[in-house]
C-alpha cells in the first residue's frame, strides 16, 4: 500500500513558478514508476512527467519539456515537480501517482496509487 499526499499548488501569474511535492508513505518511491498527471475541467487526464525506478530515466510531455522538472528525494521519499514559465493552459488539478509494476512508466494505466491532487491556477 502506498499513500501519496500532494502539496505546493496555488495561484500564480503567467510566467511564474511553482514546485509541487508528493510525500509518499508505505513504500519507497525509488522502486516504482512515479509520475505527475494533470486534469483540467472538461479535458482528459494528461501525463506531464514520469520518472522510472531508480530515478535515472525521465519522461516529459511535449507541453512540459523545457519548463517542468521532475525529481525525487529518496531520503525524504518525496517526488517533486518544478514548474517554470507557467502559462494559463497549465491550469489544472495536478496528481501524483505511483506504478508499482515499475515497467511501463509512460502508460498511465500502469499507475495504481494516486494522491488527492493539488490545484494549480495560472492567470494571464
Amino acid at each position: 500500500q502506498v499513500q501519496l499526499v500532494e502539496s505546493g499548488g496555488g495561484s500564480v501569474q503567467a510566467g511564474g513558478s511553482l514546485r509541487l511535492s508528493c510525500a509518499a508513505s508505505g513504500s519507497t518511491v525509488s522502486r516504482y514508476c512515479m509520475g505527475w498527471f494533470r486534469q483540467a475541467p472538461g479535458k482528459e487526464r494528461e501525463g506531464v512527467a514520469m520518472i522510472y525506478p531508480g530515478g535515472g530515466v525521465k519522461y516529459y510531455a511535449d507541453s512540459a519539456k523545457g519548463r517542468f522538472t521532475i525529481s525525487q528525494d529518496n531520503a525524504e521519499n518525496t517526488l517533486y515537480l518544478g514548474m517554470n514559465s507557467l502559462k494559463p493552459e497549465d491550469t489544472a488539478m495536478y496528481y501524483c501517482a505511483a506504478g508499482t509494476s515499475g515497467r511501463y512508466c509512460t502508460d498511465d494505466h500502469e499507475y495504481n496509487y494516486w494522491g488527492q491532487g493539488t490545484q494549480v491556477t495560472v492567470s494571464s
